[in-house]
């Protein structure tokens, strides 16, 4: 058995090496592997170029923000997954067929999916409605100082005013006190020590 092999393995010219050799597979993927490697190149460009294309469509609408709000920081990560942020916690980013826009928030739960559509105009439209409800909340906290949350901050710091106010009289009259004992001690012993 083994001597067989081995004179089918001489019998043969080392020029013709057979189609399955294991040189010949090795060939073979890496020539898969890169062009695997392109295509995954091209699908990311393809990303980023659907990306940019919606940034340019954002243009006028940040041109319209308030420019003392810095809420949002607009801009397109290149990592393996592009995205295109809006702010801190929303995000653009392209679905599984790289052709479908996701526009997500991240929120203490996990994410949340606010709109998908493969058309531009739609996700700008998403985008327009969660900028303005972003400004809009803004503005509520700035002006509402009569918020419950403002309320309990304000009943808090009085409350430790009123603790420390405490602590002060408490230790005055703990002191006052003890000179008293110390005092009357002193008396004492000078009085037991005249007799």
């Amino acid at each position: 058995m083994w001597g067989k092999n081995r004179k089918a393995a001489e019998a043969t010219a080392p020029d013709e090496a057979p189609s399955g050799t294991l040189r010949e597979a090795v060939r073979r993927t890496r020539i898969e592997i890169a062009e695997k490697s392109s295509v995954v190149v091209d699908l990311r460009d393809a990303e980023l170029a659907r990306l940019d294309l919606l940034n340019e469509a954002l243009d006028p609408l940040f041109r319209e923000t308030p420019p003392d709000i810095d809420l949002f920081d607009r801009g397109i990560s290149r990592g393996d997954t592009p995205r295109l942020w809006i702010d801190a916690v929303a995000h653009v980013a392209m679905g599984r067929d790289k052709r479908r826009y996701r526009f997500v928030l991240d929120t203490r739960l996990g994410r949340k999916v606010l709109a998908e559509s493969n058309e531009i105009a739609e996700v700008v439209e998403a985008i327009t409605h969660y900028v303005a409800s972003r400004i809009i909340e803004r503005e509520r906290a700035l002006a509402d100082t009569d918020s419950p949350l403002s309320e309990r901050l304000h009943r808090s710091v009085l409350s430790t005013r009123r603790r420390w106010r405490w602590r002060l009289a408490r230790a005055f009259l703990f002191g006052l006190l003890m000179g008293c004992v110390a005092l009357f001690a002193a008396l004492w012993i000078v009085a037991e020590r005249s007799h």
